[in-house]
């Protein structure tokens, strides 16, 4: 073992979180990263996006359109997706996750008329009135949270 066979440990992560501009000996002294000179070097650098006075991208370009603040992202399952689960299976965003139907539930599951079903199954998140149809004429319940 010598210094030529240092390495840092398995699995460790480099941190960008350290000290600049204190001293040679601590790999980052002198400049502290900003180069020699110039007015990115100096205290009161411009902020981003900041193109010398130019009239800045964000500004040239158009602004369109209007973004909800308040929209959810809920996720529409098929009637049809739900025969993957096995008969008298309780039906959540849980389990659907779980079984590989959906990638995420961050705002809510619903589930819309599309495709057949064949097995009794107890639904607990939200339906449209056709897949409920369909899950109460094969037996099933909805049951809204």
């Amino acid at each position: 073992m010598d210094l030529s066979n240092l390495r840092p440990a398995e699995g460790s992560v480099h941190s960008d979180n350290f000290r600049r501009g204190r001293g040679h000996g601590s790999g980052n002294g002198k400049t502290a990263g900003k180069g020699h000179k110039g007015q990115k070097a100096r205290s009161g650098a411009p902020r981003p996006g900041f193109e010398g006075g130019q009239m800045p991208l964000y500004r040239r370009l158009p602004k369109r359109g209007f973004t909800n603040r308040n929209t959810q992202d809920i996720v529409a399952v098929k009637v049809g997706f739900l025969e993957r689960l096995e008969e008298g299976a309780v039906v959540t965003a849980e389990t659907l996750l779980a079984a590989g139907i959906i990638r995420h539930a961050r705002d809510g599951v619903k589930i819309i008329d599309g495709g057949e079903l064949t097995k009794k199954l107890t639904v607990k998140v939200s339906t449209s009135e056709g897949a409920k149809a369909k899950i109460e004429a094969v037996g099933g319940t909805c049951e809204v949270e």
